[in-house]
């Protein structure tokens, strides 16, 4: 709570000393003012500040400054999301406004959207920032426009479009632990007005940090190959046909994770030193690869049509040695593909008085899950081979309607339904589930003045049902959907002739049938919908621009989510929190940027206390890391050194899976950029 109060005060500070600043420059009239920013959350575009829901916007060239390279980066600079690193490269879980999905759900609280595809899996829940036009952070139910796993919030990233001008970027990067990162990004016309093309390219290596007890050599190394290709077709003038397509190849070594101490005793075994293990054992060689279609024609210049396919296939390739020794206890090996085929077709209209969409969607899910976990020990032996495939098809619609200047309503409603087939090879188990659900939401929104506009909204959430793969009581073999009702009042402010963006939002939300682990028995449990919760909460965003040179921003997020009801064989946790919601998260950032070529930039990040447990016997502490960028920029080429966590702060994620194991944080990182533009 400390910490709470502490980053409320640095805010409040913020905000007083942007005012009094803010006025003195507008008595000597040397202000300049905040771009607009253009976004397409609910899939018109639309201004920012004009979206009644609340919402964090970051184009390219804050994506540059925050030094942000994936979307797991993201979560710093954005009030009530968390992304938990689950110890493998691609094996991240999202938690937004304290819901958070348990991995081996395979699905997840905040959908992440790439160009329109569909990641709503922990399972290679992870995309490189590379030629990105924007990346839009949604928070709150988004299940009217996006559907399942959307619970309480989207992610959505927007690669650029190539056009007419020829632009290019190379940027070489090295720093600590040996790292050696490259990127490129060249796009232009093939043929004027009509015919388009983009590549980016991108190679990261960088030695680990875990060190081999026996060796001295550490054994989490990592080695990332990415790459983007883009074609864009404009045969006529109304008509626009975007193929996109990207790789990204893992080459790691082993987890970024350690035994604790009732991990240690539950094997046997003698606790290591932190961050040091005694095998070379593990690798991650996991693949991702998606195509998308976009087909966009403007019957007119209020009336369009959007068709958007999309694949993805996660190839899970890995090795882990559980145990973290050179004796032979646990050791799994995965290999498994996680393949989505999605289609989304919609029609939009927009005017001053009337904006309206309607769309039908549909996507094909074909998961083959094959673990084989090997063991001097008997106990430990397993294989598996299991399918989970299935279908999703979704009707949807929103209508926002003007009365007046000055109020406005919009309502929305999506009807979804999952036909979902699970085998398992192994046991000769078959069955089959079909899952429905309404996505409702209504919004008011009203202008106090020009520049302030206040909203209040009530929508619906959902997460999808699922399979519970090693339960043998039939009464198990399946769980529900995860359902919500949040209540949201907002407001969104441009003022001082556009200086300074002050965005805020309170919110409350009642979970029922929440996907919890159910203890059924001393030594066997599984997920089902045995618990209730609530939340309450609220953020705020603050960006300023004090002068042509100077910068200011921050954003304070919290939430307490607490279970109503939770119960089971070992336990009573009514008022415990909810594992993986941190109470607070906060960011305050300075940028000086000149005319001459200066640049300089400082954010302060802090998440409060985070439970891992139902018990809330576990939990990471509060912590606060600070990352700095220093530069000179000219026409062409940029220098920057930078240090990502300057200070070397230690934030393990410390009882993980029951208390058993240990995610190590990242140490510090120091570096120089070049960056040079064609």
């Amino acid at each position: 709570m400390k910490g709470l109060v502490y980053s409320t005060g640095c805010a409040l500070f913020l905000v007083f000393f942007v005012w009094i600043n803010l006025a003195k420059a507008q008595e000597k009239n040397t202000l300049h003012t905040l771009d607009t920013i253009t976004v397409t959350a609910q899939k018109q575009e639309e201004n920012a500040q004009e979206v009644p829901l609340s919402i964090s916007v970051f184009n390219d060239q804050n994506l540059d400054d925050l030094n942000i390279d994936s979307v797991s980066e993201i979560a710093d600079f954005v009030p009530n999301l968390s992304i938990f690193f689950n110890g493998a490269s691609g094996m991240n879980s999202p938690s937004t406004r304290g819901i958070h999905a348990f991995v081996e759900s395979m699905t997840v609280s905040s959908g992440l959207y790439v160009d329109g595809v569909p990641i709503l899996s922990a399972s290679g829940y992870e995309d490189t920032l590379l030629d990105i036009e924007r990346v839009e952070v949604l928070r709150g139910p988004q299940g009217t426009l996006y559907g399942k796993n959307t619970e309480t919030g989207v992610i959505n990233i927007i690669t650029k479009q190539p056009d007419n001008n020829f632009r290019g970027k190379i940027s070489a990067e090295g720093g600590e632990d040996e790292k050696i990162q490259g990127t490129f990004n060249v796009s232009g016309p093939i043929m004027q007005d009509k015919l388009f093309f983009g590549l980016a390219g991108k190679y990261y290596d960088k030695d680990g940090f875990i060190e081999n007890s026996l060796t001295g050599d550490t054994v989490d190394d990592r080695n990332h190959w990415y790459g983007k290709g883009q074609l864009r077709w404009t045969p006529v003038k109304d008509l626009d046909i975007s193929l996109i397509f990207a790789r990204l190849e893992y080459d790691d070594g082993a987890n970024n994770m350690g035994l604790t101490e009732d991990g240690s005793a539950m094997f046997g075994l003698p606790s290591l030193d932190n961050r040091e293990t005694a095998t070379d054992v593990g690798y991650n060689k996991s693949e991702v690869n998606s195509q998308i279609l976009k087909v966009g024609y403007s019957f007119s210049d209020t009336f369009k049509l959007t068709s958007i396919t999309t694949n993805r296939v996660y190839d899970d390739v890995r090795f882990a040695d559980w145990d973290f020794t050179e004796l032979k206890i646990m050791e799994t090996t995965v290999d498994s593909r996680y393949n989505k085929l999605a289609q989304e077709l919609r029609l939009d209209s927009s005017t001053d008085k009337l904006k309206w969409l309607l769309g039908i969607y549909y996507d094909r899910d074909e998961n083959d899950i094959n673990t084989k976990v090997d063991s001097d020990s008997p106990a430990f032996q397993s294989t598996s081979d299991r399918d989970i495939d299935g279908d999703g098809y979704a009707v949807f619609g929103q209508a926002s309607y003007s009365f007046g200047e000055k109020l406005s309503i919009t309502a929305g409603l999506r009807y979804e339904e999952q036909e979902v087939d699970f085998t398992d090879h192994v046991a000769g188990i078959r069955e089959n589930e079909t899952w429905n659900e309404v996505s409702p939401k209504i919004t008011l929104d009203y202008l106090i003045a020009p520049e302030i506009m206040t909203y209040a909204s009530v929508s619906k959430g959902y997460r999808s049902g699922g399979f519970n793969t090693y339960a043998t009581d039939p009464q198990y073999m399946t769980y529900d959907e995860e359902k919500l009702w949040s209540y949201e009042i907002g407001m969104k402010s441009t003022i001082l002739n556009q200086r300074i963006i002050v965005n805020g939002a309170l919110f409350y939300m009642d979970i029922k049938d929440m996907q919890v682990n159910e203890a059924v028995s001393a030594y066997e449990s599984y997920l089902t919908n045995a618990a209730e919760a609530s939340a309450i909460g609220g953020e705020i965003d603050i960006t300023a621009r004090l002068t042509e040179s100077l910068s200011l921003n921050a954003s304070l997020g919290y939430t307490n989510i607490e279970f109503d009801k939770y119960e089971d064989a070992l336990g009573d946790y009514e008022g415990n929190k909810n594992p993986y919601a941190p109470e607070y998260t906060f960011n305050i950032g300075a940028q000086y940027r000149n005319s001459q070529g200066l640049y300089a930039r400082c954010d302060l990040i802090g998440y409060g206390e985070t439970y891992l447990d139902k018990e809330n016997k576990y939990s990471r502490d509060p912590y606060k890391v600070v990352n700095a960028k220093i530069g000179y920029e000219m026409e062409d080429l940029d220098i920057y050194a930078y240090a990502k966590n300057l200070f070397d702060e230690k934030y393990d994620t410390v009882g993980i899976f029951d208390g058993l194991y240990t995610v190590y944080s990242e140490p510090r990182e120091v570096g120089i950029k070049l960056t040079y533009r064609l």
